[in-house]
């Protein structure tokens, strides 16, 4: 492996800030100081690092209903991030989008999507964009495994392959559609395998391992970066958290399963992997690391807070369709 320990030490920085972002807007919406709702991205943060940190600043993604990890993965700032789940005009889309609608061109996150697959057209698009430029960017596109079995995903993977699109689709499979579990419906047990349809790559890797994903996105990227095309790599992962953070969202999900994943968690893997090799991670820097992120976490909530509300005169300023 030639990922550094201070690139690896960066890695879990990232995961864990992700991990405990959503902690705290877990329980803030809960208390009532959040509104709308929040798809908390727990259990996934490999994924989302493993993915990020393969690609380049210019590199262009898009996200899901459950976002966070990917804005925080690409480097997006969690003050403003904080602030536009509170609602605050200092939030990212000015307080008007809330959690599903988070977007930072200038770092190259087009956005999250409320709507199921709603994202993967459009960053075939960029793709397109980033082909027709040729400077030798990559589009990312990170859904689910709902989203697999809808029209966008099969017709962006058609028209990626056949333009040989610089384009890597990233499946989050976290096995389960809200309460549907993907056994139940998806027709075939891995969508990796789908991939085979389109004439590209399709590979399955462990999504908690962060190496792997990182691995499996370094060939995907080389590949679309050489004019060879689109890529599908699906990452066998877990939410640990229900659907959606609603006190009252049903989860069928059996106990042991969870519990089985959560034997599994991708940051204690990466947290004993470092402090494994020859020392690269002690107790107390692991320690002193959760509280600096907590730290920053809690500092993003008291700028959120003494953040003003937009103003509603303004409600429709930047809306280009209605």
């Amino acid at each position: 492996m030639d990922i550094s320990p201070e690139r690896q030490r960066e890695m879990l920085r990232l995961m864990q800030t992700i991990r405990r972002f959503e902690e705290r807007a877990s329980a803030d919406y809960v208390a009532g100081d959040i509104y709308g709702t929040v798809h908390c991205y727990i259990g996934e943060e490999a994924v989302a690092v493993g993915v990020c940190s393969a690609l380049e600043q210019e590199d262009q993604i898009i996200s899901t209903h459950r976002g966070h990890g990917h804005c925080i993965a690409k480097g997006a700032d969690i003050d403003r991030m904080m602030a536009e789940l509170y609602g605050r005009e200092t939030g990212y889309c000015k307080g008007k989008g809330g959690s599903m609608h988070i977007a930072d061109f200038s770092i190259g996150m087009l956005g999250a999507n409320g709507i199921v697959a709603g994202g993967i057209s459009i960053i075939t698009g960029a793709g397109l964009a980033a082909q027709l430029e040729g400077k030798g960017r990559v589009a990312v596109s990170f859904f689910g495994d709902g989203a697999s079995g809808a029209g966008p995903f099969h017709e962006s993977l058609n028209i990626a392959a056949a333009w040989k699109l610089p384009m890597i689709y990233v499946c989050e499979n976290n096995l389960w559609a809200v309460n549907t579990p993907a056994s139940s419906s998806l027709s075939v047990p891995d969508v990796a395998t789908r991939a085979a349809g389109y004439g590209i790559p399709g590979m399955v890797v462990d999504g908690n391992d962060i190496f792997a994903v990182h691995q499996a996105t370094r060939e995907a990227a080389a590949r679309a970066r050489a004019g060879e095309g689109p890529s599908l790599i699906e990452c066998k992962t877990y939410r640990y958290r229900r659907h959606t953070e609603r006190p009252t969202q049903v989860d069928i999900r059996p106990a042991e399963e969870i519990d089985a994943w959560l034997q599994k968690d991708p940051i204690e893997r990466l947290v004993r992997h470092l402090k494994g090799q020859q020392g690269q991670l002690t107790d107390e820097e692991w320690e002193r690391m959760d509280r600096e992120i907590l730290e920053r976490v809690s500092l993003a909530v008291d700028y959120a807070r003494a953040s003003a509300f937009p103003d509603p005169a303004r409600a429709t300023d930047d809306v280009f369709a209605a």
